[in-house]
């Protein structure tokens, strides 16, 4: 048997070279592996991944949704650049883990990183949004308007202001609920809840009436709820002009005061339910409805409209005035010609009934 062939002091040398270079080359690689990792790592957590075009972008996060739909959300906001690492740095951040979702209303800014959005959306920190509502006449308009704002459907706005034991513990009725909205603009977060709406609105109501709006009204011998619907009639008969509301309101209170029905078209008009009316003809005033003042004496049973502040002090702040009448003017400006007596009342409504017919307005 043979003996094993013993390698040369210089084969056993070309063989540690070799085994060195192939170590040599071994950790080029992987550092050059590392080198373009973190590279990549760096460019996905601290490059700009965000371009708004310097146009105001939100993101909305609704309650349950999942981190892969939130980002989604980010996605379809049209700002990012490269979606993929926005999701890589997501999961890195523990943006799918429990609890890591915050629903809400999130600003995007023009060059923020993903690391930036990530810590973003994981801290809550919500842009709040300014709530507006006008124009206004019908529970299901409020609803509609105010869901369109915030994250709650039109339904579960319209079945609180519609139950009765729950407008009750607010102080109100299903008639009168609508007069705790005071128009205005007012500060909250996109993910407000209907419930919690409302105890807003209903503080904020609070708020508005103040010792001396109270005193004022206590004064005409009024409710709050009746000082608002009498300002929605004011509101719908002047809609132009505020500086006329006053007299109005004057006009309307001492009808009041003598027993005499409000005869206000635009009650007849709510309680047809057609608000295309333009003009208001017998056919209309037999409509048989609590909100007809002209077959009820009297204040109808709620507003019929969000009457405006402006409205509303007309109302605690009247003119002192003797008219009993009025109608608007002939010459279509917006503004109404008053009459103490129901005869100067009958020549100034001859006036603008002609005026309509002449207009074709029928």
């Amino acid at each position: 048997m043979s003996e094993p062939v013993k390698k040369s002091a210089f084969e056993y040398r070309a063989e540690s070279i070799k085994r060195r270079n192939r170590y040599g080359t071994v950790s080029v690689i992987l550092g050059l592996i590392m080198v373009c990792f973190s590279y990549y790592f760096y460019q996905v957590f601290f490059n700009p991944n965000i371009d708004t075009k310097d146009r105001p972008t939100y993101v909305y996060i609704r309650r349950g949704d999942n981190w892969q739909k939130a980002l989604a959300q980010v996605e379809k906001s049209g700002a990012v650049i490269d979606r993929l690492s926005l999701y890589f740095v997501g999961k890195m951040m523990g943006y799918n883990k429990p609890g890591a979702v915050k629903p809400g209303r999130y600003e995007l800014v023009d060059g923020a990183t993903n690391r930036q959005v990530i810590n973003l959306l994981k801290s809550g920190r919500q842009k709040p949004l300014k709530l507006t509502f006008t124009n206004v006449r019908l529970r299901r308009e409020l609803a509609a308007k105010l869901s369109k704002q915030i994250d709650a459907r039109p339904q579960q706005i319209d079945s609180l202001l519609s139950s009765p034991s729950y407008t009750r513990s607010l102080g109100f009725d299903t008639t009168t609920v609508l007069s705790m909205f005071i128009p205005n603009t007012y500060e909250l977060y996109w993910n407000t809840s209907a419930q919690n709406l409302m105890q807003r609105m209903k503080s904020e109501y609070e708020k508005f009436w103040t010792p001396a709006r109270d005193a004022a009204r206590e004064k005409l011998g009024l409710s709050r709820a009746q000082v608002s619907t009498l300002a929605s009639i004011v509101e719908a008969e002047q809609q132009q002009h505020a500086d006329e509301r006053p007299r109005i309101a004057g006009v309307y209170l001492n009808r009041l005061k003598r027993g005499m029905k409000l005869q206000a078209d635009p009650t007849v008009v709510y309680a047809n339910g057609d608000f295309g009316i333009k003009r208001v003809l017998n056919v209309h005033l037999q409509k048989d409805s609590p909100y007809n003042t002209y077959k009820y004496a009297g204040l109808p049973p709620g507003p019929i409209n969000l009457p405006s502040i402006a409205s509303i002090d007309a109302v605690l702040h009247p003119e002192q005035n003797d008219y009993l009448y009025f109608c608007a003017k002939d010459d279509f400006s917006g503004y109404h010609a008053f009459a103490a007596t129901q005869q100067q009342h009958l020549v100034n409504a001859h006036r603008y009934q002609a005026a309509l017919t002449r207009a074709g307005i029928m």
